[in-house]
């Protein structure tokens, strides 16, 4: 298992330009969603996703980040307002 702090940086260096870990980026384990977290927020703007625990896996363990990626993407549109 990997930490909050890891699947942060993860997704930081995937996507840079979305902000800083435990700024404008959060991770937490959600043990009743069996879920991670990710709460992006810019400026009045506020996004929690639900990544599926077996999607972080596979991404920590550098097989496949595709899902991670496309959610990532999607949240950092939303936030940008470019889509709703």
């Amino acid at each position: 298992m990997f930490t909050e702090k890891q699947l942060c940086e993860k997704i930081v260096s995937l996507y840079p330009d979305i902000g800083v870990c435990g700024i404008d980026i959060k991770v937490a384990l959600d043990h009743s969603e069996k879920a991670w977290v990710v709460h992006m927020n810019k400026d009045t703007h506020s996004l929690d996703h639900f990544l599926a625990l077996m999607d972080a896996e596979r991404c920590m363990q550098g097989k496949e980040c595709l899902a991670l990626g496309l959610d990532i993407a999607q949240l950092k549109k939303n936030i940008d307002g470019k889509q709703f």
